[in-house]
This record gives C-alpha cells, sequence and structure tokens, in this order.
C-alpha cells in the first residue's frame, strides 16, 4: 500500500474514531487530547542480529476517552525499512497512575512478515501521561522468522493544553 493510501485510511479511521469521542464525550476535537510521537526505541531480545534499536518517525494518539485512543504513524522499522500503522489502544485499567490494556492495528513494511505488506497485530501495552509528557510501553512478541522480539518505548508529548 503507497504512502497517499495509507494516509486515507489513517484519516478515514481517525475521523470515524473522533466521531465516536464526539458522541461519548460531547465534542468533536479537543487539542489537548492529542499527542505526538517521534517513532520508538526497540530493545531487542535478539541482541546478536544486527537489528536497529532506534525507530525514528512521526505519529499521533488522539485520547478519545479514558478507556480509548486512535493512533496511527510512520517509522524506519528494525530491519531500516519504512512501515506505517494505524490502530487504537483499549487501556480499561490504571494501576498507579499506569494505564493497562492493549493496542491493536494494523502494520506494514517488515519484508520477512507477509511480504512487507499489512498485517494485524494485537499487543499489551502500559502508558503513563503527565500534563506534557507520556510513554508507552509495549512487548513486541517474537514471530518466528518473520519479526523480532522486543520491549518498545514511545515517548510523546501533548499538543495542546
Amino acid at each position: 500500500m503507497r504512502l497517499a493510501s495509507f494516509n486515507r485510511v489513517a484519516w478515514a479511521c481517525m475521523a470515524l474514531l473522533c466521531g465516536a469521542a464526539q458522541a461519548d464525550e460531547g465534542t468533536f476535537f479537543e487539542a489537548k487530547r492529542l499527542w505526538l510521537n517521534a517513532g520508538f526505541y526497540s530493545a531487542h531480545f535478539d541482541t546478536d542480529k544486527g537489528l536497529r534499536n532506534a525507530n525514528p518517525g512521526l505519529g499521533f494518539e488522539y485520547r478519545l476517552n479514558n478507556d480509548w485512543s486512535a493512533t496511527a504513524g510512520r517509522f524506519i522499522n528494525s530491519d531500516s525499512v519504512h512501515s506505517s500503522y494505524v490502530g487504537a489502544y483499549y487501556q480499561p485499567w490504571t494501576v498507579s497512575g499506569v494505564k493497562l490494556g492493549v493496542v491493536g492495528g494494523a502494520f506494514n513494511g517488515y519484508p520477512k512478515a507477509f511480504d512487507g505488506g499489512w498485517f494485524p497485530a494485537v499487543l499489551p501495552v502500559a502508558s503513563w501521561e503527565g500534563e506534557r509528557f507520556g510513554l508507552n510501553v509495549a512487548l513486541v512478541p517474537p514471530l518466528k522468522d518473520r519479526l523480532y522480539g522486543a520491549v518498545s518505548f514511545q515517548l510523546k508529548v501533548r499538543l495542546g493544553e
């Protein structure tokens, strides 16, 4: 899928999810719910494979309500190939200020997984969100010889006040 196609899919998903947020919260868009991230840092389990740990990119996350967020972005993956993602966080539990749940969505760009095409994934995730900065931590399990396992860290900054 080309970048233009990805952008259309990502914006359509965001529009649908934001429409759901409007019905749930009574407001279509609030800047304080929007987060920006610059990609990921992946601490790989297979440290001897020469994988790229720093995965720079650009992504957005929009907090729909206390449990749900929509997310989309693009980054350079562990195989040094561009990847895109679109999905949603569901985090119904909070322990000591840390939200717990899963992030599910679709990813592409991994040459050994589905020939670089789109594939679904659901990952366990923990998030901490402060007034201005936040952190998402996801566990990426290995998938045979297709995807490499890692603990992935994603710093984010709130764009609105």
